[in-house]
């Protein structure tokens, strides 16, 4: 019975209850938060502090300290390994990647808005728009502010720690590790599209949409084994979609700031309407090309596109040649580590 929660060999709690422990560490700090916010706001705490925008930028920074504190508790204490095996760690190869990834954001984006405009589908009404009173230069930083913050936390959470524990407890039997992975991402990316499921417009289009997203952020971690293509990829993204181009952002239209003003006047299914990019087939096609470029990129940067099994090494077996950030080093033309046999 002891061993449906804790795997012996690795004496550590099983996947799943260690993907638990983090959503469970994360729910107490959020709701540590929402008490405090309650407090305040019975002591006198100033009303603009709770209303947005100011409270969409206060959201994402908490959110972001959030995830990294659960990640780093369970990460240390449930999953026993150093955060760097969560695709995190400084050095040139994760600044390349974090570069590559920003410019293909803003690529794909550029790629969005040619291909919506050569159709007639969108027009341009106006540029630097800013709706907040302020002069456009200031309130360009809100939106850099919120997209950094959701890009770091929402790939460290959703890729680098429940895509690679997804992954893990997967590799058991005949599943071997290849497999394993591309079925932890399959449901880590579900996971990220039922997340988005109540944003505003959204529909079962837009929400099967988002989780193809997932799957192009997790396409660089799993042939990397590092968060830095998914992170800048995901910012980038984000940005250039909203402050750039000025479309909506899953469905969020808080942030009206952008270079260029636009608005959107062909079919939804093509579009995704209110929903911005992400919701409509143009979205879909910007997907496919980015998983392509990324594996373009890793082929050119390391030699080889490969799933980076060694992913689902537990601590106690992890490989014993590391990179300079101390990860396994991503796909070379060696083979691969199998990975381990159970979770």
């Amino acid at each position: 019975m002891l061993g449906l929660f804790w795997n012996r060999d690795e004496r550590r709690l099983r996947a799943l209850w260690r993907i638990v422990s983090c959503l469970i560490v994360a729910g107490c700090l959020g709701g540590l938060l929402y008490v405090c916010m309650q407090a305040a706001t019975r002591l006198g705490a100033p009303a603009r502090f709770f209303h947005r925008p100011l409270s969409m930028f206060l959201g994402v920074v908490a959110q972001l300290a959030i995830v990294a504190t659960a990640v780093a508790v369970t990460t240390r204490w449930i999953d026993r390994r150093p955060l760097s095996d969560f695709g995190l760690g400084w050095s040139r190869i994760f600044v390349d990647d974090f570069a590559a990834g920003l410019g293909l954001g803003g690529l794909l984006m550029a790629f969005v808005f040619v291909l919506e405009w050569t159709m007639g589908w969108v027009h341009v009404t106006g540029y630097f728009r800013s709706d907040w009173g302020r002069p456009f230069a200031v309130t360009l930083l809100g939106p850099v502010v919120v997209f950094l913050a959701v890009g770091f936390s929402e790939e460290l959470l959703s890729r680098g720690y429940l895509l690679r524990n997804l992954s893990e407890g997967l590799r058991m039997g005949r599943i071997g590790p290849h497999a394993a992975l591309v079925m932890g991402c399959v449901l880590s990316s579900v996971s990220f599209g039922l997340g988005h499921a109540r944003n505003p417009g959204a529909t079962p289009v837009s929400i099967f949409n988002i989780m193809l997203a997932g799957v192009l952020l997790s396409f660089g971690y799993m042939l990397t084994g590092r968060l830095a293509l998914s992170i800048g990829l995901h910012i980038s993204w984000n940005f250039a979609q909203c402050s750039v181009f000025g479309y909506a952002v899953s469905g969020m239209t808080m942030l009206r700031t952008s270079l260029i003003a636009t608005e959107q006047t062909g079919p939804e299914i093509w579009t995704g309407g209110d929903f911005g990019p992400e919701g409509g087939l143009v979205g879909v096609l910007a997907v496919l090309i980015g998983i392509f470029l990324i594996g373009v990129w890793v082929q050119f940067r390391y030699g080889r596109a490969a799933l980076h099994v060694a992913l689902l090494a537990p601590p106690l077996r992890a490989p014993r040649v590391r990179g300079q950030d101390g990860m396994p080093d991503p796909p070379t033309t060696a083979s691969q580590p199998e990975g381990p046999r159970g979770p």
